[in-house]
């Protein structure tokens, strides 16, 4: 897990149904992944991806 200083602010938050099958399609689309996905301690699994123009889009899903 990245340490919270190397973690970039989200300028947008988007939450989805399944994380995971949305974190493969942005990467099998070579886009660019800012913020591994990762089980954050309150509960969330999210990943950052900064859109052409830079960006920051946090998505996520509420774990089980």
């Amino acid at each position: 897990q990245p340490s919270a200083s190397a973690v970039p602010n989200p300028n947008i938050s988007i939450e989805v149904e399944d994380v995971d099958t949305v974190h493969a399609k942005a990467v099998a689309l070579g886009l660019p992944i800012i913020y591994p996905l990762t089980n954050e301690t309150w509960g969330v699994r999210r990943f950052f991806v900064a859109d052409p123009n830079g960006v920051v889009i946090n998505v996520m899903s509420h774990r089980q």
